[in-house]
C-alpha cells in the first residue's frame, strides 16, 4: 500500500468516526495499550477500566478496530481480571462475537463482548484484551537487495478507537531494535530505547482517532504457511502419530537482484539480515521418532534438544524456508511465530470409534471423512477441522471425544494370525512341489546369462555412484575455499579426486567390454555407454570449474566476478547431473 493512499484512508476513517454516536453511558476511566511488533505478528494488549456512569445496567461491551486492522485480526481474547501488579488475577474468559450495529460506518470492525454479569450504575470492572494481527507490518520498500536492511511500516492510532468516552489513555509500541527510520511525533510522545510512548491523553471523546505511522527495521523472519495439513492418527496400542505438511513462503520484502552464495556465507551478519534462516518447532517432551522431508530438497541441517518440559526441533533450510474416551492435543502449528493462512487438522480415530464430538476454544469449520489403512475393513473415522489466518495464539488444546470398545483391538491381531496361517500353508505346499527347470534347457541358460548382465549393471551403477560422490567432495572443497580461503587444501582435494576417478575409470573398462560382447545386453549397452560418456563429460566440466575458481582466488577476484565466470559451466554441470540421474533411473528400472 502506498504511503499517500494509507494517509487518505486514515483521514477518511477519522472523519467517519468523529460523526458516529456513542453506544451507552459506559466510560473508560483508564486505557493502557501495548503493541508488540518484535515479530511479524502485531500483538496488541489492552487493559480497560470500565465504569457504568448511566442509570441502567449494561450486559455487553463493544470493541472496535479500524477496518484495515479488523480485516487482518487473527486472534482475539477478552478476560475479566481483578487486582493490580502481582496480585492481579484473571477471573473468566468472556464470550466475543462479531457484530454489525446500526450507525457504525463500514470503515470500522465491531465486536460484542458478553460481560460476566450486568454492570449496574456506578460499578466498575477491568477487562484484559489480547489481539493478534497478521499482514499489518508492510515492507517498505517492497523490494530490497541482499545487503539492505529490512524496513517495515506500522499504521495505528495514538488515541484508542472506542465508542465510549475515555478519561485517560496511553500507548506503548515495543520495537525489535533501536533502528527507527521515522515515527509520527505528537504531543506527549517519547522515544525510550526500543519503545515509543504516546500519552497519556485525557478526556477523549467517543471514537477519537489520531493516525500514526512508525517506520522501523525488522530482522524477524516473515515465514508464512500458505497451507498446513496436520494429520493426527490415534492408535490404542500406545502411540499418537502426528504428520504435518507445510507450504511455506517468505512474505517480507522481495529480493532485488541476484542472490550471492559466496557473499552470504562470507559475511552472513550484514548481508541477508531479513533472510528466512530456520524454523523452530516446539514439540511435547515425550515426542520421539521425529523425521522431516523437504519436497524440493532444501533442508540441510537440524538440531533437536529435549528436557522435561519440551522438545525443540530446529530445521535450517539450505537457502535463506472403551467407555467415553477423548484425545487432548494442541490445535495449531508447533513452529514459533509462524503465520498459517489455511490450517487443516485431520484427527484419524481407530476403526470402530463412534459417538464422536469435538470441543474447541474458538470457532472452526468441522466435517467428517473415512480413511482406509492397512488391515481396515470399514475404515477409520476422520474428524476434519479447518481454520484460516492461524497464529501461535491459536495453539491451544482441543478435545475429540469418542467411544471405543476394547474388543475391536483384537480384530487386527486375528487378521494377522489368519494371514500368517495361510502363508505358512502356502509355503509348505510350495516346498513340497517340484518346479525346477532342466539345467540344459535354453531357458535356463538364457536366465544365467541375464543374471550375469544384471550383476554387471549393478556394478556399473555402483561405480557411477562412487564417481558422483567424488564429484560432491570436489564441490565441497570449493565451498570450504569460499569459507576459509585455504587454496592449498582445495588443490590437495583436487589431486585426491583425480586419483580416485582414474581408479574408478579402470574398473569400468572390463564391465563395459562384457556388456558390449553379451547378446543379452545388446539393447542395454548403448545406454550404459551413454551413461559413462556423460559422467566423463561431467568430470571435465567440474575440473574446469574448479580450476577457474582456484585461479580467481589466487588472483584475489571478487565473489561476484568468480560467479560470473563459472555461470555457464555451472548450468552445464546441472544439466549433465540431471541426465546422469535419468540414465541411472532407466537402468535401475531394468
Amino acid at each position: 500500500m502506498k504511503q499517500s493512499s494509507v494517509d487518505l484512508l486514515l483521514l477518511l476513517l477519522a472523519l467517519a468516526v468523529l460523526a458516529t454516536p456513542a453506544f451507552s453511558d459506559l466510560v473508560l476511566s483508564k486505557v493502557e495499550r501495548r503493541i508488540d511488533v518484535t515479530s511479524q505478528i502485531a500483538r496488541v494488549t489492552k487493559t480497560l477500566q470500565v465504569i457504568n456512569s448511566g442509570s441502567e445496567s449494561v450486559s455487553e461491551f463493544t470493541l472496535t478496530f479500524p477496518k484495515f486492522l479488523g480485516n487482518n485480526l487473527a486472534y482475539l481474547s477478552v478476560v475479566h481480571s481483578e487486582g493490580k501488579g502481582k496480585s492481579k488475577r484473571n477471573l473468566a474468559n468472556l464470550s466475543v462475537r462479531a457484530a454489525n450495529p446500526k450507525g457504525i460506518p463500514d470503515s470500522i470492525s465491531v465486536y460484542s463482548v458478553s460481560l460476566p454479569k450486568p454492570l449496574s450504575k456506578g460499578e466498575t470492572l477491568t477487562l484484559e484484551v489480547v489481539a493478534a494481527f497478521t499482514n499489518v507490518l508492510q515492507p517498505f520498500p517492497e523490494k530490497i537487495s541482499q545487503g539492505d536492511s529490512h524496513l517495515v511500516m506500522l499504521q495505528e492510532s495514538s488515541q484508542y478507537l472506542s465508542p465510549y468516552a475515555v478519561e485517560s489513555q496511553s500507548l506503548t509500541i515495543k520495537l525489535p531494535n533501536a533502528r527507527i527510520e521515522s515515527y509520527t511525533k505528537l504531543e506527549n510522545t517519547k522515544l525510550q530505547g526500543y519503545e515509543i510512548k504516546y500519552g497519556p491523553y485525557k478526556n477523549l471523546l467517543p471514537f477519537s482517532y489520531s493516525p500514526i505511522v512508525v517506520h522501523f527495521e525488522s530482522k524477524a523472519a516473515f515465514a508464512v504457511a500458505e497451507k498446513l495439513v496436520r494429520e493426527i492418527e490415534v492408535s490404542h496400542w500406545g502411540n499418537v502419530q502426528v504428520t504435518e505438511h507445510y507450504n511455506v513462503v517468505h512474505r517480507g520484502a522481495q529480493l532485488k537482484g541476484e542472490f550471492s552464495r559466496l557473499d552470504f556465507q562470507a559475511r552472513p551478519n550484514p548481508l541477508g539480515v531479513s533472510a528466512f534462516r530456520h524454523l523452530l518447532a516446539r514439540l511435547p517432551p515425550r515426542a520421539h521418532s521425529i523425521y522431516y522431508r523437504d519436497d524440493i530438497g532444501n533442508i540441510s541441517t537440524s538440531q533437536m534438544q529435549s528436557d522435561s518440559k519440551k522438545t525443540d526441533l530446529l530445521i535450517e533450510p539450505r537457502f535463506p524456508l472403551f467407555g467415553k474416551r477423548f484425545l487432548n492435543i494442541s490445535f495449531g502449528s508447533p513452529m514459533i511465530d509462524l503465520v498459517t493462512e489455511k490450517l487443516i487438522v485431520q484427527v484419524v480415530l481407530p476403526e470402530g470409534s463412534k459417538d464422536i464430538s469435538v470441543t474447541t476454544p474458538f470457532a472452526v469449520k468441522q466435517s467428517q471423512e473415512i480413511k482406509y489403512s492397512h488391515l481396515d475393513i470399514a475404515g477409520r473415522p476422520v474428524v476434519v477441522l479447518e481454520k484460516n489466518n492461524v497464529v501461535p495464539d491459536h495453539n491451544q488444546y482441543i478435545q475429540v471425544y469418542y467411544k471405543f470398545s476394547n474388543i475391536n483391538l483384537l480384530s487386527e491381531p486375528l487378521m494377522l494370525i489368519s494371514g500368517f496361517f495361510v502363508l505358512f500353508i502356502t509355503c509348505i505346499i510350495y516346498t513340497r512341489a517340484d518346479f525346477s527347470i532342466s539345467k540344459s534347457s535354453a531357458t535356463y541358460l538364457a536366465k544365467l546369462q541375464w543374471d550375469e548382465v544384471l550383476a554387471t549393471l549393478q556394478e556399473v551403477q555402483s561405480i557411477i555412484q562412487k564417481c558422483l560422490a567424488t564429484h560432491d567432495k570436489l564441490e565441497a572443497s570449493l565451498r570450504d575455499l569460499s569459507r576459509t580461503g585455504d587454496i592449498q587444501t582445495c588443490k590437495a582435494a583436487r589431486k585426491s579426486t583425480d586419483s580416485l576417478l582414474k581408479d574408478l575409470s579402470k574398473e569400468l573398462k572390463p564391465l563395459l567390454g562384457f556388456l558390449q560382447s553379451s547378446p543379452s545386453a545388446s539393447h542395454i549397452s548403448p545406454k550404459v555407454e551413454e551413461l559413462v560418456a556423460k559422467e566423463k563429460e561431467l568430470q571435465e566440466k567440474l575440473m574446469a570449474k574448479h580450476t577457474t575458481v582456484v585461479e580467481g582466488y589466487e588472483k584475489k577476484s571478487s565473489g561476484r566476478d568468480i560467479e560470473n565466470r563459472i555461470a555457464s559451466q555451472q548450468q552445464k554441470i546441472i544439466a549433465l547431473r540431471q541426465e546422469i540421474e535419468d540414465l541411472l533411473e532407466f537402468i535401475d528400472e531394468i
